[in-house]
């Protein structure tokens, strides 16, 4: 299993089981918005640290938006697998293209 599918199936299981002390569970006990709003200020750190922070900076915060974006899927009901397909879906279609055949 890799670290992402397990990291994917221990925030099922803190969701699930709902312990008082857990970070995912609170997260998701707060609702959508809040869950939005973490998932965004992760974003934002992010592009602070890719044009002023260490490579250690990035990475950690790629990491944060990483562990948040789980939490989001699975607050929604979707999964790794989902974003999988998706990108398969896009796979050897120009990013351009793509993303103008989306509809607005």
């Amino acid at each position: 299993m890799d670290i992402l599918t397990h990291l994917e199936a221990v925030i099922a299981e803190r969701i699930t089981a709902a312990p008082k002390d857990s970070y995912v569970a609170s997260l998701n006990a707060r609702g959508l918005p809040v869950i939005a709003r973490k998932l965004g200020e992760e974003g934002v750190e992010a592009a602070i640290a890719l044009l002023s922070g260490s490579d250690e900076d990035l990475v950690g915060e790629a990491a944060d938006i990483i562990f948040h974006l789980l939490v989001a899927l699975n607050a929604r009901g979707l999964s790794l697998a989902d974003v999988r397909a998706e990108l398969e879906r896009r796979e050897g279609v120009s990013g351009l293209a793509e993303k103008a055949s989306r509809s607005e």
